[in-house]
């Protein structure tokens, strides 16, 4: 009923995942392929795909994520958002790490429980307690040769040793079954592990293959099936798929057996709730053709009332597409450049603009060059459209910031361009209130005030006394201890930022 893109290897390395596996850590397959060889470029380049990917509000009671496992050129800022939907510093003892086999078939699945995985950023521990227990039953009994050759898990360990300051362990997981049967009773066996102190990151790209209108449509029907937390509607919807009309297309998920297997285990918690984080296909990138991509969907699990998800997130209301997104950066860049060569402000068409572009919100434009600040003005609150305000701000921080002198044609080419839009701002009574990452602060005593948008702690590694203290000191003026004495206020942002150029 589904076509699985596996690629099975010669009959001697399929005789091969039958003999007794010797002692040994896993050695990296996909280093020089897939991301970087050398340590200092993969950590770089890992970088820049988190500045640049597409960032929800990180929240603490992530359960689960769907990860793209391509090459980091076509995949890695879908992967990156994925990631960044997770509190960084959320505590979690392991990290159920499971993909679909792209190399062999068997009945059932492989943990890998002999050695820990190694990649150019170091080792990763596996838990080999978790690991052996899995290897007693039935379903789980499979050498771990399978792990060998197998790209899929491997792709996503430097961005877990990137991600997570306190390293947990990871129990890597193979599934090679795509009976049904099967599959569900994994996730039964799982089901004790299935909680809030272990995260689950399943790896998996979506279409394979199809045009690039086509991946759009495809990976969209199937991401919703994901996000509707019913695995009966998932697997209609690749029925459906298998029947579209584009010869390209071998797959619509080619770990559907792992997306299937994260489905059974949420199936009837009402606690918890799918949402989509990002998407592209590799006819995004520059390295991409539009005839034949391969789709990539960046989801999330939520707990619905985990820690401070008291109000709904201001992610939740206002969503931008990666059009929209850029269109917007693109408007702010464009508005720049004419004031700089021709003296005035471009003219918008706002009957051509995406509707969220018309809707009242707050923003601020920042400007950096090389990662240095260059400026950064805008506004909390506003009555005018989002793209007005956009404008106005863009202006203000190339032209208008009191710290800078104002941008020059010179500077222009070598200056990114972040925009954070804004929610309302909410009067709090205790530092506690202060979720990091999720909120910005304001403090406001007498004529004195001063901000700091919800990235800038998380960008510093900052606690949130830290986060209050440098706001205080080094924005409103009032010393490290100021903000003690005066009126406290948080809001929610969400950052946009320019594709890198």
């Amino acid at each position: 009923m589904h076509r699985v893109c596996l690629v099975l290897l010669s009959i001697f390395i399929v005789m091969d995942i039958f003999s007794q596996p010797r002692s040994s850590d896993r050695q990296p397959i996909a280093a020089g392929r897939f991301y970087s060889a050398d340590k200092e470029t993969l950590t770089n380049d890992i970088s820049k795909l988190f500045e640049s990917c597409v960032k929800t509000i990180p929240q603490q009671g992530v359960r689960a994520i769907i990860s793209p496992h391509a090459g980091y050129i076509y995949s890695g800022r879908v992967a990156a958002s994925a990631f960044s939907a997770i509190d960084r510093n959320a505590v979690y003892k392991n990290i159920f790490l499971i993909g679909s086999s792209h190399v062999m078939a068997f009945e059932g699945a492989s943990v890998y429980n002999t050695g820990d995985f190694i990649t150019p950023l170091g080792k990763v521990a596996v838990n080999k307690e978790i690991a052996n227990n899995l290897k007693n039953e039935k379903l789980f009994n499979f050498p771990v040769n399978a792990h060998s050759q197998e790209h899929s898990l491997e792709v996503q360990i430097p961005l877990i040793q990137y991600y997570f300051p306190n390293n947990p362990q990871l129990v890597p997981i193979i599934i090679a079954t795509n009976n049904q049967s099967s599959i569900k009773k994994i996730a039964e066996i799982l089901r004790p592990w299935f909680t809030p102190e272990n995260l689950f990151i399943i790896s998996s790209d979506f279409s394979h293959y199809p045009s690039y209108k086509t991946a759009n449509e495809v990976d969209n029907a199937t991401a919703s099936a994901i996000v509707s937390g019913d695995p009966k509607n998932f697997l209609n919807v690749l029925e459906k798929n298998s029947h579209v009309n584009d010869p390209g297309l071998s797959t619509s998920m080619c770990g559907w057996t792992s997306g299937l297997l994260l489905l059974y285990l949420a199936e009837g918690d009402t606690s918890l709730e799918f949402k989509k984080a990002d998407y592209c296909n590799s006819g995004d990138s520059r390295y991409g053709n539009k005839d034949e991509v391969v789709g990539y969907n960046a989801i999330v699990l939520y707990e619905k009332n985990s820690g401070n998800r008291q109000t709904k997130n201001l992610a939740d209301e206002i969503k931008f597409s990666t059009r929209e997104k850029d269109l917007l950066i693109s408007m702010a860049r464009d508005n720049i450049k004419s004031l700089l060569y021709d003296k005035k402000r471009i003219t918008v068409n706002k009957e051509n603009l995406p509707e969220v572009f018309k809707k009242p919100f707050g923003a601020f434009v920042t400007l950096k060059i090389n990662g240095a600040l260059r400026g950064c003005i805008g506004k909390f609150i506003s009555a005018d459209p989002l793209y007005e305000v956009v404008l106005e701000s863009s202006q203000s921080s190339a032209f208008g910031d009191p710290r800078f002198s104002p941008l020059t044609k010179e500077e222009l080419p070598e200056t990114d361009i972040e925009i954070t839009v804004l929610g309302p701002l909410k009067k709090i009574s205790s530092p506690k209130e202060i979720v990091l990452g999720r909120h910005g602060i304001y403090i406001k005593k007498d004529f004195r005030s001063g901000t700091m948008l919800p990235q800038v702690a998380i960008e510093n590694k900052w606690s949130v006394e830290e986060f209050l203290g440098y706001t205080s000191r080094d924005k409103a003026g009032l010393g490290w201890d100021g903000w003690k004495n005066a009126d406290l206020f948080i809001y929610e942002g969400i950052v946009l930022e320019e594709k890198k150029r």
